[in-house]
Formats: C-alpha cells, sequence, structure tokens
C-alpha cells in the first residue's frame, strides 16, 4: 500500500481498511449428532420412541412462537419471494429505525430453504426393542426465519434461524454498521453512504473503530439476540446438557478503501486497472498476491476476468481455491480493493470465531499485496500523455517522402543515397528519373554473342546511371517506358537507347561519399558503338 500511496498520495483523502461483511454460522454441538437427539429426548425428556411427531412437534411449537412474536410487537412478516434481494426490501424498515432511534427487530422474512434435518425411519427387519428408531442426519428443504435486527453496537445485523432441530443460525453483519457506532458513541462527524465512508472528521479515530471490532464484542452480541429470537429450550433441558452454541467464520470479506478528493481521476485509474489486470493478472501474479505456492494438484480454478454486477459497475476479479480478490469502482466516489475467503483453511487458518485476529492481519496483507500489484501496474508513465515531458517532433512543410511499413533504417539510407545527384547521360540530359528502371519484359530471349564483342550485354542489366545504388532496395514500384526503336536485333534492355557511350562513361565523377560502397559502375559499349565498329 505504500508504493500507491507514494504514486496517488496527491490524489487521496484518506485511506483505511475494515472488515466488510461477515458470515458466522452457529449450532449446538450437542444436538448436531442422532446419538445426542437420542439422548435428549429419551433420557431428559423421557420419550420412548422418536418419531417424525416428535421431532415436528418441536418445530410446530416454534412456529408457534415467532408469530406470537411479530404480533406482540407488530412487526411485519412476509415470504421472500423468489428473486427478491432481500436487503433492498427491508431497507425502508430500517430507515424508519434509524430516524426513531430504537433498536431491536423491525421486521421478519420467512423463506424456504435447503438446510440439515434429521429424519426418524423404522427399522428394515424387526428389532427386541419395539421403541426403537433410525435417526439419520439429512438435506432437506424446510423454513428459515430471517430477523432483522437493529444491534445498539453492532449496526444493522440479520438472523437466518432454521426451525428445524438442529435449529442452526447463520447470522449477517457488516464491519462498516460497528465503525458508524463507534464514531457516533465517541462523536466523530462523518459522511456515510451505504457500507463505505466518504468523509471523516478524524480518519485516524476511524482506523482505531475499524480495528476495535474482536471475536469477544461479536460473540457477546449475537448470544444475546439468540436468546432472543432463537428458539427455546427450559431451564431443565439447560441444567441437563451444555446448549452453548460453536460460532464458526463461514465467509468473510476485508476491504480497503482508498477515497479521492475529486471524482475525475477514479473512473480512468479503474479503466487502466482493469485493462492492466486483465493482462498481468496470470497464475504467478495472483498466487503471490494470496502468498501460495504452485503445483500441479492446485485446487479449485486459477483465473482472472472482469464482470458487471446489478449496480451498473464493473469488478476485476481474480479467483483461486476458494477466495477472491476484486476491484471496483462504487459511487464514482472511491475505489475498493476487497479479498474475500469462502473457506479459512486456504489460508491454515481455523474458521473459529476466536481466530478473527488472524484472519484481518492475513486477508490485510493480501489486499496490501493487490494495492502493491496495482501501484507496479499503474507506474508506467510512457502510457499517460499528461506525463511524457518530451517534446513531439512536428511535421514539415515540404513533402514527405515515400515510405513504407517495410522501411528499415537500411533501407532509409539506400533512400538517401539514391536521392543524390545522378550523373548525366551520353547525350547531355539529365535522366528522367533517379529510380531504378527496369526492363519493359521479365523474360529475356536468349542472345547470341557477335565477333568482337564478347563483354557486350552479356545480360540485360541497366545501365550506370543507376548502379550506384544497386544494393537498395526499391522504394516504388517501377514504371514501364515504351522502349525507343533501335536496329539492334540482340538488344533486350529498354534502357539501352539512354546508357552512355565507353567514351563518355571515362569521365564520369566520382560517386558521393556515402555511396562508396555501393558497385563500382559498370561500362559496356552500347549497340550504335558496336555497329559503329563493324563497318
Amino acid at each position: 500500500m505504500e508504493d500507491f500511496a507514494r504514486l496517488f498520495g496527491g490524489l487521496l483523502a484518506f485511506v483505511y481498511h475494515c472488515f466488510d461483511r461477515i458470515v458466522i454460522r452457529s449450532h449446538l454441538p450437542l444436538l448436531t449428532r442422532p446419538e445426542n437427539i437420542v439422548h435428549f429426548f429419551r433420557d431428559v425428556h423421557g420419550i420412548g420412541p422418536i418419531t417424525k411427531e416428535v421431532l415436528r412437534q418441536r418445530t410446530t411449537e416454534y412456529h408457534q412462537w415467532v408469530e406470537a412474536f411479530a404480533r406482540n410487537r407488530k412487526l411485519p412478516m412476509e415470504w421472500a419471494e423468489k428473486g427478491m434481494r432481500k436487503e433492498d426490501y427491508v431497507r425502508p424498515w430500517l430507515q424508519r429505525t434509524d430516524r426513531q432511534g430504537r433498536c431491536g427487530v423491525y421486521f421478519i422474512l420467512k423463506s424456504m430453504e435447503v438446510g440439515t434435518s434429521f429424519r426418524s425411519a423404522m427399522p428394515k427387519y424387526p428389532t427386541a426393542d419395539p421403541n426403537y428408531r433410525i435417526l439419520s442426519r439429512q438435506r432437506s428443504r424446510f423454513t428459515h426465519y430471517y430477523f432483522y435486527i437493529r444491534d445498539p453496537v453492532l449496526g444493522p445485523i440479520a438472523l437466518c434461524v432454521g426451525s428445524f432441530l438442529p435449529f442452526s443460525i447463520t447470522y449477517y453483519l457488516n464491519g462498516h454498521h460497528f465503525i458508524e457506532q463507534q464514531l457516533r458513541s465517541a462523536g466523530v462527524k462523518f459522511r456515510k453512504n451505504d457500507n463505505a465512508f466518504l468523509w471523516v472528521a478524524d480518519p485516524q479515530a476511524l482506523q482505531a473503530a475499524a480495528d476495535r471490532l474482536n471475536a469477544q464484542i461479536i460473540r457477546t452480541r449475537l448470544e444475546y439476540w439468540s436468546l432472543v429470537v432463537g428458539p427455546k429450550f427450559s431451564t431443565k433441558d439447560r441444567h441437563a446438557i451444555n446448549l452453548s452454541r460453536y460460532y464458526s467464520i463461514q465467509q468473510v470479506e476485508y476491504c480497503r478503501n482508498l477515497i479521492f478528493r475529486r471524482n475525475f481521476p477514479i473512473h480512468k485509474l479503474f479503466e487502466r486497472s482493469c485493462d492492466l489486470g486483465l493482462l498481468r493478472l496470470c497464475a504467478d501474479s495472483i498466487s503471490q498476491i494470496f502468498g501460495w505456492r504452485l503445483h500441479k494438484r492446485w485446487p479449485g480454478q486459477l483465473t482472472s476476468k472482469l464482470d458487471q454486477i446489478q449496480h451498473g459497475h464493473h469488478v476485476l476479479r481474480a479467483y483461486a481455491k476458494n477466495a477472491v480478490i476484486r476491484m471496483y469502482e462504487k459511487f464514482s466516489t472511491f475505489l475498493r480493493l476487497e479479498a474475500l475467503s469462502n473457506n479459512l483453511k486456504d489460508f491454515g487458518l481455523k474458521k473459529g470465531l476466536d481466530n478473527l485476529d488472524q484472519v484481518r492481519r492475513t486477508l490485510a496483507t493480501v489486499t496490501d499485496r493487490f494495492a502493491a500489484f496495482e501501484a507496479r501496474a499503474l507506474n508506467v508513465h510512457v502510457d499517460f500523455h499528461c506525463s511524457n515531458a518530451s517534446p513531439c517532433p512536428l511535421p514539415l512543410a515540404r513533402a514527405k517522402p515515400p515510405e513504407s511499413k517495410f522501411m528499415t533504417p537500411v533501407c532509409c539510407a539506400s533512400w538517401k543515397c539514391c536521392c543524390t545527384p545522378a550523373p548525366r547521360s551520353w547525350d547531355g540530359a539529365p535522366p528522367t528519373s533517379i529510380k531504378r528502371s527496369f526492363p519493359a519484359s521479365v523474360s529475356h530471349p536468349p542472345t547470341t554473342p557477335l565477333p568482337n564483342c564478347a563483354t557486350t550485354c552479356a545480360n540485360s542489366r541497366p545501365t550506370d546511371f543507376w548502379s550506384e545504388t544497386a544494393d537498395a532496395m526499391p522504394i516504388v514500384s517501377p514504371t514501364r517506358e515504351p522502349a525507343p526503336p533501335c536496329s539492334s536485333s540482340f538488344s533486350t534492355n529498354a534502357c539501352a537507347a539512354r546508357s552512355p557511350t565507353a567514351s563518355s562513361t571515362a569521365a564520369q565523377p566520382n560517386p558521393p561519399p556515402h555511396c562508396l560502397r555501393s558497385k563500382p559502375p559498370i561500362t559496356r559499349p552500347t549497340a550504335l558503338s558496336i555497329r559503329s565498329s563493324n563497318y
């Protein structure tokens, strides 16, 4: 995080890190096995056969209690519709409770969900004990109650209570709500939107409040609300069996929030982070961020992708085992780096609530590595035009030389060589073109040499006024010109009529210094000189 703060420290207002979403599951350890259920009903309550009606009686009693609880306190209780986002549906009642300044349960939702329960069945074969029943754990679909509560310490929380034995409870809480309650009690002014702080008078007090959340505070408040809205047990039951609950962390999110002074750099930084993240978040980078070692028997997935969630903004995600790291912008006001774990065993941690401090340190390190990765990816000044202080070349007014995408430095040097003044032709006039000329026809018919001309036109090569740049690559396509009339029957060169004579080539000027490495000029008598020598 130090690298990111050093790179964009002038744009940041403050940075804080805390727990975001925490999902905790609790169960009664002495009511989770079939033998415990047999002991509870047969030894404690003296019930003989443990039938379906006996198990259902505990569920019916809890249903009746919940209906009476909602009726006495005039609480709304409804069935949750399919595809409905429960937090959004109950938010108006939460806002009304906040304005009134009261704490407690403000809404109850019922939902049919899959959970763990017990099944009682008759044995297949008759036994000596007529009260013998087979109890087994099973996964079935039954009613769950969602109690939405406003707690004075943890803020808004939700409890999902199963209505069948063993009466497991799932708790949903948010670290930002706890920080809000701490800042209000301390008298620190702040501005908060949803689950993020956009401004605070004392950033150090904000971070201190985030670090104050521990396992002891969470357990105390959850035990209180489990006793209030959870399944009821008599004093006799509590003396006969230990009904204390065990709390385990099922899902935890730890976030690092980057609050900017202004909104304009947030979207640009996020777009650039997504571009570079999809390119550079490979397997090695993801494993280094999480602090894991890659091996052939890697469990789970190891990928990175860009998603778009319901809020209308994109989320950069990287998956590894049962963990996720993600980055997104929210409300166009801040960036959030978040680490999520669905199984703390991947990090070598135990899922008990007592290990919350170790979970905090581990996930904070992961988000710190993720911020350092983003800082290294964004610290590329050549990608930003505003950071390039070198002056850009300006185009000149004169004509631009012909270019090709295949031109190399050698080709450019050859082009300069081709642009040097060429010698004049045999008639004293300058050549019409300084480019290399080619024969009008590619295929050359075989020629028969005449006597006294063993060195004349063995092959139809161009003349000496382009031979100085024979090694150079042609820049443009050759232009074909009509061959002038010639009395020679064996001349196949279209440029032979313009070739200089032997006497004229002797007075050729020396080539320029930058063309000294080119081939020497080839001098040969033309068809006109050969014909005159025969006479």
